[in-house]
């Protein structure tokens, strides 16, 4: 069925002065090769699991001698901590002078005696080529579940492109200089929406704990949820799944706002950044795919057969790395601006092939709990954030409730 012509346009996401871009797709599946893991990617320790991660892209221009505090939620607590830095994005090397992991008090200020130094390889800083990423070394101790960390950075030498993830929902904290040690929040004085060059976190937990990493755009990033308490759906989930008794444990936040599973836009499609911002995590056994519908209200949009072909790759290098793969059906949203008859028509037919094709391990369907009873098309009042597509607390809280925590080990361990 031909799409209906209608102007681009973007969505001004005004709290944090972010736009999400809309680009246009094509239907099919890009050609090339797959994607590699970033120049000197360390291999993961056998049972490190991790505990929080974001997906990085392309946020702006680096400068030297500059301190980032950032603020992160764990997922699942365990020993022996590990972040995971990247240059994933850069075109120069980026040298880390001192990194400093410890446990949030209140705004910049860390709870006394938590923040403890890191290292790489037994050195106190370290050089990440273009392109690149790095491990600390392990840093003895008990990490809780559930608690915000403070990483701490000092960045002496940088230049030219800043990796890091734009819409991160949570306050963290800059500063000029080195003051990665200090546990007040004495020079942590400017404020920012965004993380930078931390991409992951790692602990060791109870042998035989896994991770589920979600793959998804600006849902699964959490807008629409409150800044600061840890809404996002996958929070809920993570929280779930704490009270649940399942041996899956960690919850990996793979979300970009604006992405697509086909092109590359506000980050790298899904098809071109799985291997780094999910595969490549330590402990996931389980990847979650909610996706498309930035792909869908494209001008032109690509046809269902064209999105399915993308889901298929994505399930099947899942599968081929001996992961799991929890599909989750499209949400409504007409009301949105880029809504149109021919969309919906997309929609439907990919949420069938996610409902009955049998070829994921298992099924959330995120459209049956969004949906209103009166107007299927459209997301239930009470779970709308107020454009129509993204949900507030209360629908993030309810596609997290759809999701059975056993379904995400279909494998056994």
């Amino acid at each position: 069925m031909p799409r209906t012509a209608r102007p681009r346009c973007r969505a001004a996401l005004a709290a944090l002065s972010i736009c999400v871009a809309l680009g246009c797709g094509t239907g099919t599946v890009p050609p090339g090769s797959r994607p590699s893991p970033p120049p000197g990617a360390p291999a993961a320790a056998g049972r490190d699991v991790v505990t929080w991660a974001s997906s990085a892209g392309h946020v702006g221009e680096a400068a030297d001698d500059r301190g980032y505090r950032l603020m992160v939620h764990t997922s699942v607590g365990g020993s022996d901590l590990r972040v995971r830095l990247s240059n994933a994005f850069g075109d120069k090397p980026v040298t880390f002078g001192n990194v400093h992991a410890g446990l949030q008090r209140r705004g910049a200020a860390l709870v006394p005696g938590s923040n403890k130094r890191l290292t790489f390889g037994g050195a106190r800083s370290v050089t990440v080529p273009a392109g690149g990423i790095v491990y600390s070394d392990p840093l003895p101790g008990h990490v809780p579940a559930g608690r915000t960390l403070a990483v701490s950075l000092h960045v002496p030498r940088a230049g030219g492109a800043l990796t890091g993830h734009w819409l991160a929902m949570q306050t963290s904290y800059t500063t000029h200089g080195d003051h990665t040690a200090e546990e007040d929040a004495a020079h942590w004085k400017r404020r920012t929406g965004s993380w930078f060059y931390l991409d992951a976190v790692t602990v060791r937990p109870r042998k035989g704990t896994g991770a589920v990493a979600a793959l998804g755009d600006s849902i699964t990033d959490g807008w629409q949820s409150t800044t600061g308490l840890n809404r996002r759906w996958p929070d809920y989930l993570a929280r779930r799944l704490a009270a649940s008794g399942t041996t899956i444990e960690g919850v990996a936040n793979a979300g970009i706002a604006g992405n697509k599973v086909l092109l590359d836009g506000p980050g790298q499609s899904a098809l071109n950044r799985m291997e780094r911002d999910v595969l490549s995590l330590p402990g996931v056994r389980t990847v979650f795919l909610f996706q498309g519908v930035n792909d869908i209200k494209a001008e032109p949009g690509p046809t269902g057969a064209g999105l399915i072909a993308g889901y298929r790759e994505l399930i099947d290098r899942a599968h081929a790395a001996g992961k799991c793969v929890v599909g989750a059906t499209i949400a409504p949203y007409k009301g949105w601006q880029e809504w149109d008859p021919a969309g919906e028509t997309v929609r439907r037919q990919v949420n069938a092939f996610i409902r009955d094709s049998g070829e994921f391990d298992a099924v959330a369907d995120f459209d049956r709990v969004l949906r209103s009873p009166s107007d299927p098309e459209r997301m239930r009042p009470a779970f709308d954030g107020g454009d129509h597509l993204h949900p507030n607390d209360e629908g993030m809280k309810a596609m997290a409730d759809a999701v059975d925590p056993g379904s995400l080990d279909c494998r056994g361990g």
